[in-house]
């Protein structure tokens, strides 16, 4: 059952990227199309692709897939080895990057130059990439031919990752993120109150971040981006007063910050630091807004909680008034 919600994670992911062209696809089975399973994909000591690359070409790279979905799952680490294994690929105005019906070998991410997808005996025209952006995962995630047609309408500049490493690197990561996250939510109880599939989907949006001892996460008066899940590690809660910053808590792993400006719309109500080294998952407000209606109505009885916290330590509400 996880192989196959993943499956249907990927769907989506997919679609951000590569248009959706199934419906006009060959029915061709591929050559190679073996099903991949990354639960059991143990292969984590094999042949790594390393392409060097000058510190220019590497800059470039970061540039053309910083916003790319598929590698938003990714820790430093990981993106290190992606970036390794990706390689330059020149192109000349109406060559063919990739035709419908063959096999996938690689996905691309685009780092210059505009590319049409055409699909269908008719080669119909149904999308233009113009300097960015990327294509070719659908193949290499669903084991099927090519959906679609890829033809330079300029010259231009790609980036390229063979099938395996593709399948190694992102895949496998993905679904690791989405067991680790989803042993993460289960143990906060706020979402106990979520369905099995919300708290998956939730999860498929949480974003990696680490902080340094020391390093502030949030600052009161700050407009709230996103809420944030303690994976490792300890941050300190503090207010600024007249005589300065005053801890009002410390959270552990499991424990959740930031979500009071989400629901309240109001700005960051107090500061958050790292008491050391420090994992979150970060949720943007975008996804929060999305994925945790269901949870609305503790989170604003947890403000109630708050405030009375707020209120045995600073005397009275009327203290507290300038921080709300």
């Amino acid at each position: 059952m996880a192989v196959q919600t993943s499956t249907q994670n990927f769907d989506v992911l997919s679609s951000v990227n590569e248009p959706l062209v199934n419906r006009y696809a060959s029915r061709r089975k591929s050559v190679f199309a073996e099903t991949y399973d990354p639960e059991n994909d143990d292969d984590d000591d094999g042949a790594r692709a390393i392409f060097p690359k000058t510190d220019e070409q590497r800059s470039r790279l970061c540039d053309s897939v910083k916003n790319i979905l598929l590698f938003r799952s990714l820790d430093k680490e990981q993106m290190n080895e992606v970036l390794d294994a990706m390689f330059e690929k020149k192109v000349k105005a109406k060559d063919y990057i990739i035709k419908q019906g063959d096999d996938g070998d690689n996905f691309y991410v685009i780092e210059s130059g505009i590319y049409k997808a055409y699909v269908g005996e008719d080669q119909k025209h149904i999308h233009t990439y113009d300097n960015s952006g990327s294509f070719g995962e659908l193949a290499l995630l669903y084991n099927m031919p090519r959906a679609a047609t890829i033809q330079a309408e300029t010259d231009g500049q790609l980036w390229a990752m063979d099938r395996q490493t593709f399948r190694r690197i992102l895949l496998k990561s993905a679904f690791r993120k989405r067991k680790m996250y989803e042993a993460l939510l289960d143990a906060v109880p706020m979402l106990k109150t979520l369905q099995s599939y919300e708290r998956m989907n939730l999860a498929d949006a949480l974003i990696p971040k680490t902080f340094a001892k020391g390093e502030r996460i949030i600052k009161q008066g700050d407009a709230a981006d996103g809420m944030y899940f303690i994976e490792d590690g300890k941050v300190s809660i503090r207010i600024q007063q007249d005589a300065g910053e005053v801890e009002i808590s410390n959270l552990e792993k499991g424990q959740y910050f930031g979500e009071l400006a989400l629901v309240t719309h109001r700005p960051r109500a107090a500061s958050a630091y790292a008491a050391d080294n420090v994992k979150v998952a970060f949720l943007d407000v975008d996804a929060f807004e999305r994925l945790l209606g269901p949870c609305m109505d503790l989170m604003k009885r947890n403000i109630g909680d708050y405030e009375s916290q707020l209120v045995k330590i600073f005397g009275s509400k009327n203290n507290i008034s300038d921080i709300r």
